[in-house]
C-alpha cells in the first residue's frame, strides 16, 4: 500500500498536518496505535483554543477527524514498530508494511504517571498535568502539585495566584528546580511543601477528594480538590531511536521547518524538541511539517 505521506500519530498535530497535505492533493495515511485525538481527547474542557470559548477535547478531536475523512484521508489503528528511510520509505506496523515518499512523526509525548490505582480514571476529574490548560478550574480551591523540578515549582507558583491553598509533594529532601524559582516560593503564604514524601493513594468518589502521602515514613491524609502531576513527560520515540536524531530526553531534534536529520522525514507536535507544548503550537507544527513534506515531494 503506497501513499504520498504517512503520518504517525493521530493527535491534533498529526490531523492538522493531514488536512494541509490533503488540501495540497497528496494522498495521506495516518497511523495511530491507541485512540484518535491523542492526549487532548481525554480533556473534559478546553478554554484556550482560538475560536472556541469552550469545547471538550473529544469534540475537538471528532471535528478534526471528520475534516480529515471528508478530504479523503485514511486513518488506521495500527502500531508502528519500525521505519525504513531512503528515496522510497517504508513504515512497518504490527499488521502491514506501507510505502511512501515522506513521513511525518507526530506521536506526541505522554505525561509520566504516578502509577497509582484509579489514576487513569481520574484524569480530567481531579488528576491533571497541564496548569495552563486546567488550572483555572481550581480557582479558590485546594490543589496539590506532585514533583520538585522547574515545572512543578512553576506550576505551584501559577496555581498559588488563583487557588486557596497549594501543596507541593516532593520525594526528595529538597526541590531540584532553579534557585530563583525556589526563592519565589518563599514569598507565597499559601504554598506548603512536604519533603521526602510520596503519594500512596488517591481518595475518590466520582472525583478526587484527597490524597494519602507517605511523609517521612508516616501516612498523612490531605484533603484537596485536584492534583497536577509534574514529574516529566515521556516522548513516543522508541521505534526511531537508531534512525532519527534525538536529544538527551529522546525528543526529536529538528530545525524551524520541522525537518529531521533524514530527508523526507519531518516531525510535528509534542514529540518535537521545543519549549512550549500547547494545542496551538501543535497545530503550528502540523501546518509547517505538512507544507515542508509537500514541498519535498514536489521537488523529487
Amino acid at each position: 500500500m503506497n501513499y504520498d505521506i504517512v503520518i504517525i500519530g493521530c493527535g491534533v498535530s498529526g490531523m492538522t498536518a493531514a488536512i494541509y497535505a490533503l488540501r495540497s492533493d497528496k494522498s495521506v495515511l495516518i497511523l495511530e496505535k491507541e485512540s484518535i485525538g491523542g492526549a487532548i481527547a481525554s480533556s473534559p474542557k478546553i478554554e484556550n483554543y482560538p475560536g472556541y470559548q469552550k469545547i471538550s477535547g473529544a469534540e475537538l478531536a471528532d471535528n478534526l477527524y471528520e475534516q480529515v475523512i471528508s478530504l479523503g484521508g485514511v486513518i488506521e489503528l495500527e502500531e508502528v514498530t519500525e521505519i525504513k528511510v531512503g528515496n522510497e520509505k517504508e513504515v512497518i506496523t504490527t499488521d502491514n508494511i506501507y510505502t511512501c515518499k515522506a513521513i511525518i512523526i507526530a506521536t506526541g509525548s505522554k505525561y509520566r504517571l504516578l502509577g497509582l490505582p484509579n489514576e487513569t480514571d481520574l484524569i480530567g476529574n481531579g488528576v491533571h498535568f497541564c496548569v495552563s490548560c486546567d488550572g483555572a478550574f481550581y480557582k479558590d480551591k485546594i490543589v496539590g502539585v506532585i514533583g520538585g523540578g522547574n515545572t512543578a515549582i512553576t506550576n505551584a507558583l501559577t496555581l498559588s495566584e488563583i487557588c486557596k491553598k497549594v501543596y507541593i509533594i516532593q520525594n526528595l529532601s529538597d526541590l531540584t528546580g532553579e534557585k530563583l524559582l525556589k526563592e519565589k516560593l518563599k514569598e507565597k503564604k499559601n504554598i506548603e511543601i512536604y519533603y521526602e514524601s510520596t503519594v500512596k493513594e488517591l481518595k475518590k468518589d466520582d472525583e478526587l477528594k484527597g490524597i494519602t502521602i507517605d511523609y517521612k515514613g508516616k501516612n498523612k491524609e490531605i484533603k484537596l480538590d485536584g492534583i497536577f502531576v509534574s514529574i516529566g513527560q515521556v516522548p513516543e520515540t522508541n521505534f526511531i531511536k537508531n534512525i532519527i536524531n534525538l536529544n538527551e530526553y529522546n525528543y526529536v531534534l529538528s530545525d524551524s521547518e520541522c525537518k529531521t536529520n533524514i530527508k523526507g522525514v519531518f516531525v510535528s507536535g509534542d514529540v518535537r524538541d521545543k519549549k512550549v507544548r500547547q494545542l496551538t503550537t501543535a497545530t503550528n507544527d502540523g501546518t509547517i511539517s505538512a507544507i515542508e513534506a509537500v514541498n519535498y515531494i514536489d521537488s523529487l
